[in-house]
Order: C-alpha cells, then structure tokens, then sequence
C-alpha cells in the first residue's frame, strides 16, 4: 500500500469516476487504473465494483476510505513539520510542488 495509491483511491472514491480522478491528478488514466489495480491486490479484494463506466465503493472500499484520509493527512504533517523543522520560515508547498529551482530526479 503507498501514498499515492491512497491519494488515486480516495479521488476515485470522490469522483467515482477513473477517468475523473484521472483529469483531476493530472495522471494518464492507465495509471489510475495501475494504482487501484495494485492497491486492490495489496488489500486482497475489490474496492470498487465496475459496471461499464459506473464505479461505485466496495463495502471493502467504503471501510478502507476513512483510513485512506487518515493516513494522508497524517503524512502531509509529518511532511510540512520535518520541512519547518528544516527551515523554520519556509513555505511549504503541497504535495507534488517543487519549489522554485528544484526539479524532479
């Protein structure tokens, strides 16, 4: 299970759409499909049911969503604390942003 599983989880969940979640994470909708894919053989079950274009949560994924925004939000403080405690005056960007001069490796 990884963070950006959790993340692509929790905007189908909210989109109940994976081409949605995919146009709203900026993501091919292949790799939305890769992550649910991947994060539904970590857990061992569906999270969604899938008819044609429909999706709707599992009652496995209707358990794991509360969980999903836990761990999220728990890893976006202990993110933006350990940043502070870097560089106390910094401004932390969210997740995903690279500060000015920084480039992804």
């Amino acid at each position: 299970m990884q963070l950006q599983q959790l993340r692509t989880f929790r905007e189908v969940a909210a989109q109940l759409s994976f081409t949605q979640a995919a146009r709203n994470l900026h993501y091919a909708q292949s790799s939305v499909t890769a992550h649910i894919k991947n994060l539904e053989e970590s857990i061992g079950t569906p999270l969604f049911h899938r008819a044609g274009r429909q999706v709707s949560l599992t009652e496995a994924g209707a358990r794991l969503l509360p969980h999903a925004d836990t761990i999220i939000k728990i890893a976006e403080t202990a993110r933006r604390d350990v940043a502070a405690s870097v560089d106390p005056g910094a401004q932390v960007p969210p997740h995903g942003c690279l500060p000015a001069g920084h480039h992804a490796a």
